[in-house]
């Protein structure tokens, strides 16, 4: 059950990429509180695995994979549509190779993804329920917000209205460069510890 509903998301994925291309405002101003709908949707499989019993390293798996292709295809698109900068796309993908290359060697051995960890530090900003809200956060509200962006874009508005426009695009910016930052500092335990898996696995081959 929980990893039908991890499945689930990716189609729903292309209906809010349908939407956001419609060239219709309200489809779009629709999409953007759709779309916190579906990334909500990521605690809602785990909270079913957890409730069914179903927890397992294909569900951890699975739910990381569908939070890259969120990840990766919204920023991308976010960028072409040139509401943020491709920097932080290529940051992203970028980081995001890099870890999910080091944690395979985890699960290669049976660890799933977020029991890899072993010092507090590493734990807290990978694994914590706190470090993963606050990172699940700030990518809802960078998403919904650039979305609302687009949306109001298409709108007829006067000189203050565009105005008031502009400060409110800076400001979902800046949660995404916040969400970025989440994202690299949250990287580095990950890849610091497939350094010491690989080594460990070099030294014992």
């Amino acid at each position: 059950m929980a990893n039908i509903i991890t499945a689930s998301r990716i189609p729903l994925l292309f209906l809010y990429l349908y939407l956001l291309y419609s060239q219709n405002s309200t489809l779009i101003f629709t999409a953007a509180f759709l779309i916190i709908l579906f990334m909500a949707m990521d605690m809602l499989d785990g909270m079913a695995a957890r409730k069914l019993g179903q927890t397992s390293l294909v569900g951890s798996v699975l739910d990381i994979a569908v939070d890259r292709i969120y990840e990766l295809v919204l920023w991308l698109i976010f960028a072409d549509m040139n509401l943020i900068s491709i920097f932080i796309p290529l940051i992203v993908v970028i980081r995001t190779v890099l870890t999910d290359a080091f944690r395979s060697l985890g699960v290669k051995e049976g660890t799933a993804p977020f029991k890899q960890h072993s010092l507090f530090w590493a734990k807290f900003l990978v694994a914590s329920r706190w470090m993963r809200a606050v990172y699940g956060v700030s990518k809802v509200v960078a998403f919904s917000g650039l979305t609302l962006v687009l949306a109001l874009k298409m709108q007829n508005i006067d000189r203050s209205g565009e105005l008031l426009l502009y400060n409110v695009h800076i400001f979902f910016r800046g949660v995404s460069w916040f969400a970025v930052f989440l994202c690299i500092i949250r990287g580095f335990p990950i890849i610091l510890n497939g350094f010491k898996l690989a080594f460990k696995i070099d030294t014992s081959e």
